[in-house]
């Protein structure tokens, strides 16, 4: 919703060279929205979605950030201005969103981890299994 007032107010301002950051963020969270609704991320395990939801997270807080800083500095204009504080008010949206995002991308990595064979969880517990078999 935040990235939807954002293109808005970049539309009605001088800065409407901005707006083309705002549409696709607007755009991907409506995608991943519905990706997480439909429940396509149980239908394609190929895709990370946390790390896609991370990554989204990451560029959009520094690209928010960026541009807002140059709608206000570069543009008199009141919804350049209004384009800006919400573009700041998106970054901090979008670095709390980073941060749980970054907590389920450990916890996804950390469960693909102890899935594999191989990993150091699997072979302590294969090293205790075949020590209560000899006993």
């Amino acid at each position: 919703v935040l990235s939807f007032i954002i293109f808005i107010c970049y539309i009605a301002s001088l800065a409407a060279s901005f707006m083309m950051a705002p549409l696709l963020e607007f755009l991907l969270a409506l995608f991943l929205f519905f990706a997480y609704a439909s429940k396509l991320n149980e239908k394609f395990k190929g895709v990370h979605w946390p790390l896609t939801d991370f990554l989204r997270c990451v560029t959009a807080a520094i690209i928010y950030f960026a541009i807002s800083i140059a709608a206000v500095s570069k543009y008199n204009d009141g919804a350049s201005k209004a384009a800006g504080v919400f573009g700041f008010a998106a970054t901090i949206v979008f670095a709390i969103d980073f941060y749980i995002t970054f907590n389920d991308l450990v916890t996804f990595l950390k469960q693909g981890s102890s899935d594999s064979p191989d990993s150091p969880e699997g072979r302590k517990t294969e090293d205790e299994d075949s020590d209560s078999d000899s006993d």
